[in-house]
């Protein structure tokens, strides 16, 4: 089997080693060619997973075309933002009976569009029974350390979800089949932005007591919305609700918790942006889920003191003073 991964960052990167791992060929495609060389010369990939040995069956190129035609299976991992631009390129040499997994996490700024939303929007028809969501509880510096991980794989379509779920699943990676793509996106889009609070939580000292506050009332909220957008509640107890949720705000690994962490210790977004190698998606997807929550009248208490925080410069300690001092409510609401 042939199978061709777009995004040659961490994630795009682990997921290319299982599959690589399971013995198919896997080409992933990435804009750096310094990094690509690194792959194909030495089977390293230093810029994201540092001190790991690639397997000798995944290469790299800087060529779209040469990663997506013909392929068996495509798996697309770019940051959500850079989805657009990068499916207009592929439509016209992307194989039509071949499933694709996309593993990007986020709601695109401007058009409020989940990520499937956008696949569907700008691939023709004739793909949309092989698109399927991959989201769960999966740092990629452990997975490549084989470490057994769960993950959720949501389809619309049993026979593409089923596949996927198949191919994917190895010694240390299990899947679980959904056709719930709307929760599966919202949950992994929006833990990332619970991830943000909970990070900035701790950058001020604050103890277990509040990050499991975050999380639980962050569960709350992300519920609402994906209910709203026609999503299973049950969905958010799953690896790509709750699962997510938990890993994203706990681990020192996550993107998003280190973006807030520091925001609490006082620093800058720009200072932290500007020094980050990889994307962290709490920080569009606080805009996007804010405003997909103003326009749905869905109330969204930490998304929108995120929002606040990371777009008005809203101080973190005001943050949390004005989400102690809410209305009281009835539990669940």
């Amino acid at each position: 089997m042939q199978i061709g991964v777009i995004g040659s960052g961490s994630f795009g990167s682990s997921l290319g080693v299982l599959l690589a791992d399971k013995g198919y060929e896997v080409t992933i495609w990435g804009r750096n060619s310094g990094l690509i060389q690194e792959i194909n010369e030495n089977h390293r990939n230093e810029k994201y997973l540092p001190g790991i040995d690639l397997p000798k069956n995944l290469k790299g190129s800087t060529s779209l075309e040469e990663a997506v035609r013909d392929k068996d299976m495509i798996v697309s991992a770019p940051p959500s933002h850079a989805i657009t631009d990068i499916l207009k390129e592929i439509k016209s040499f992307l194989p039509e009976k071949a499933p694709i997994v996309s593993a990007s996490k986020g709601i695109e700024n401007g058009s409020l569009r989940l990520v499937s939303e956008i696949f569907e929007a700008e691939l023709p028809g004739k793909f949309h029974s092989r698109l399927s969501y991959l989201s769960g509880p999966s740092f990629a510096k452990e997975l490549v350390k084989r470490v057994p991980t769960i993950v959720s794989i949501a389809s619309k379509n049993e026979a593409t979800a089923r596949k996927v779920q198949e191919i994917f699943s190895f010694t240390y990676f299990r899947t679980y089949w959904t056709p719930d793509v709307v929760g599966v996106e919202v949950g992994g889009s929006l833990k990332n932005v619970i991830a943000i609070a909970a990070g900035v939580s701790d950058g001020l000292g604050f103890g277990q007591n509040t990050r499991a506050a975050l999380i639980t009332r962050g569960l709350t909220e992300i519920s609402r919305l994906g209910v709203k957008l026609g999503a299973d509640p049950l969905t958010f107890l799953g690896p790509s609700g709750m699962g997510d949720l938990i890993l994203t705000c706990c681990g020192d690994a996550s993107r998003n918790r280190t973006v807030g962490f520091r925001l609490g210790k006082g620093e800058s977004l720009e200072s932290i942006l500007g020094g980050m190698v990889e994307v962290a998606e709490g920080v569009k997807t606080a805009k996007s889920g804010f405003e997909l929550s103003q326009k749905l009248g869905i109330e969204m208490a930490i998304t929108t003191e995120v929002y606040k925080m990371l777009y008005e410069h809203k101080n973190p300690k005001e943050v949390v003073r004005d989400l102690m001092g809410r209305d009281l409510k009835r539990e669940g609401l």
